[in-house]
C-alpha cells in the first residue's frame, strides 16, 4: 500500500456522511450472522492465534519483493491444500487462490483477499524475528522488509481459511481465498510497460470468475485506530494513485553563459511551482482533497554545466474519478506550457503504477458495517479519508468490494507509519481481523439473493 494514515479523528463538516453511517449501523435487519456464530468465530480465532503469530513471524523473517513471492506462495498453497481446498497457484504471477465449497446449498461466492509482497526497506525494529533478507529490486541488491503489514495480512487470511474450513458443514455457498502478489507495484522491469501486475494481473487471469465472485472483502493493518478496533468509511476511503514522470529538455551550455543554451533546471523549478498551484488554485477540493507531489528531480553533473535534460518523478492522489482525470490533464498542460515559455520542452508520462480510489459502495456497506460492529464488540469507527492507496480498488471496479483498516499499534513502543523501517504491529490484533473477515463472509453468504 502506498502510505497509510497513522492517526484517527473525525473530520469536521461530515454531518451528512455521519448520518448515513449511523443509519447503516442501526440497520439490524441487514445482519444475518447471529450471536452463536460470532461466539464460534471468537473461539476459532483464539484457537488459531498461535498459528497466525508463527506464520507471521516466519513470513516476516523471509520477506519477498513484489512479484517474487515464491516462498510465501508455497507456504500458503500447502496450508490451503491441507484444509482440503481446491488450490490454484501462479495466478497473476505468484498469486494463490483457494476455493472452499460449503456444505449447505447456496449460490453466492464471497472472496477474501490478502497481499503478500514486502518492500525494499532495511529493517530497524530490533525484533528477534527481524528480516536480514536481501532481494533484487530493478537489478540492484537491496534489503527487504515487511514494512506495511502484508506478513500479517497473509497470516490473518490463513487463519480465516482454517476457521471457515472447520465450519464447512455450516457454510452455504463458496468462499474464495485470494493471496495476491505485487500490491506495492513492481520490483522488476516488465517486458512491456502495459503488462499488468498485482490485482490487475489476477483479474486478467479470471480470479473473479469461475465461479463468479458476488462480493470481495479485505483489510489493512495500520498503527491507528486503537488496538482491537477497526476503521471504515462508506464511499471514498483511500486515494487513487497515479505516478508520473516529466522529462524537461533544454540545450546544454556553459554555466557562465546561460543565454547560449536553454536551462532545463530553471524550467523544472518553475514547473514544480506551477504544479503546486493546481491544487491550491485550480481544483475544487471542497468535496474531497487532492495531492500533487514531486518526489525526485535529477539533472546535471557539474556546477558549471547547464545540462540538456532534467527528469522528475511525481505522484497524484485523488478520491474522485472525474477530479482524477481533470488533474492529470492539468499536470500535462502546466508542465508543457511552462517549459515552452522557457524555450524548453516537457514530456509528461503517467506510469503503469496507477490505482483507482478505494470506494466502499453504499449497498455493500449497509451489510458490512453492522457485521463489523457486531464482530468487534462495537469497536468499528468511522475514520478520515486516507491519502494512501491500495490496488484492492481494482477488484472493486469489477465486483462490489468492502475494505477496512485494522488498528494494531505495537505494544511497548511508539507506533511507526507504514513503510517505515521501524514499522511493527500488535499481533493480538490478528484474531480481531480474522473474526471480522470470517463474519463478513458468512453474513454475505447467508444474505437472500
Amino acid at each position: 500500500m502506498k502510505h497509510i494514515t497513522r492517526g484517527v479523528a473525525r473530520l469536521p463538516g461530515l454531518t451528512a456522511a455521519s448520518a448515513v453511517i449511523a443509519l447503516l449501523c442501526g440497520n439490524a435487519s441487514a445482519q444475518t450472522i447471529n450471536a452463536t456464530q460470532l461466539q464460534d468465530l471468537e473461539q476459532r480465532a483464539s484457537a488459531a492465534q498461535a498459528k497466525m503469530v508463527a506464520w507471521r513471524r516466519d513470513i516476516h523473517q523471509h520477506p519477498e519483493l513484489s512479484g517474487q513471492e515464491v516462498r510465501t506462495a508455497k507456504l500458503v498453497a500447502e496450508h490451503l491444500r491441507k484444509l482440503g481446498m481446491e488450490v490454484k497457484t501462479g495466478v497473476g504471477g505468484t498469486g494463490v487462490v483457494g476455493l472452499l465449497k460449503g456444505g449447505l446449498p447456496g449460490d453466492r461466492v464471497v472472496a477474501l483477499r490478502a497481499d503478500m509482497d514486502a518492500l525494499p526497506v532495511k529493517e530497524n525494529t530490533g525484533l528477534p524475528f527481524a528480516s536480514t533478507a536481501i532481494g533484487r529490486n530493478f537489478g540492484k541488491d537491496t534489503p527487504v522488509m515487511h514494512a506495511c503489514g502484508h506478513d500479517g495480512h497473509v497470516a490473518i487470511l490463513m487463519g480465516v481459511a482454517e476457521m471457515l474450513a472447520g465450519m464447512r458443514a455450516q457454510i452455504p455457498g463458496t468462499v474464495k481465498f485470494i493471496f495476491q502478489p505485487a500490491e506495492e507495484g513492481r520490483s522488476e522491469h516488465p517486458r512491456h510497460e502495459e503488462e499488468p501486475f498485482g490485482a490487475k494481473a489476477m483479474i486478467a487471469e479470471g480470479v473473479l470468475d469461475n465461479p463468479k465472485v458476488d462480493a470481495i472483502y479485505g483489510l489493512h493493518l495500520a498503527p491507528g485506530p486503537a488496538a482491537g478496533s477497526v476503521g471504515y468509511r462508506v464511499g471514498p476511503m483511500m486515494a487513487g494513485a497515479d505516478g508520473f514522470s516529466i522529462k524537461v529538455t533544454g540545450r546544454q551550455t556553459h554555466g557562465s553563459r546561460p543565454w547560449d543554451g536553454v536551462d532545463p533546471i530553471t524550467a523544472s523549478a518553475q514547473i514544480v511551482n506551477g504544479l503546486n498551484t493546481i491544487v491550491s488554485r485550480q481544483l475544487d477540493i471542497t468535496a474531497v482533497p487532492t495531492v500533487v507531489s514531486i518526489g525526485a528531480i535529477n539533472g546535471g553533473n557539474r556546477e558549471n554545466i547547464i545540462p540538456d535534460t532534467v527528469d522528475m518523478l511525481g505522484t497524484l492522489r485523488t478520491f474522485d474519478t472525474k477530479l482524477r482525470e481533470d488533474a492529470k490533464k492539468r499536470i500535462t498542460h502546466t508542465a508543457t506550457t511552462i517549459a515552452d515559455a522557457s524555450g524548453a520542452k516537457a514530456e509528461v508520462k503517467f506510469t503503469a503504477v496507477s490505482y483507482p480510489p478505494t470506494v466502499n459502495p453504499a449497498e455493500l456497506s449497509k451489510q458490512a458495517v453492522p457485521v463489523l460492529q457486531a464482530s468487534t464488540g462495537g469497536k468499528a469507527i468511522q475514520i478520515p479519508l486516507v491519502s494512501g492507496s491500495e490496488d484492492f480498488s481494482d477488484f472493486q471496479l469489477k465486483v462490489p468490494g468492502f475494505f477496512f483498516i485494522l488498528g494494531a499499534p505495537p505494544k511497548g513502543r511508539a507506533p511507526a507509519p507504514n513503510h517505515s523501517p521501524q514499522f511493527d504491529f500488535d499481533e493480538d490484533a490478528m484474531p480481531v481481523g480474522a473474526k471480522a473477515l470470517a463474519a463478513l463472509a458468512l453474513d454475505r453468504l447467508a444474505q437472500p439473493n
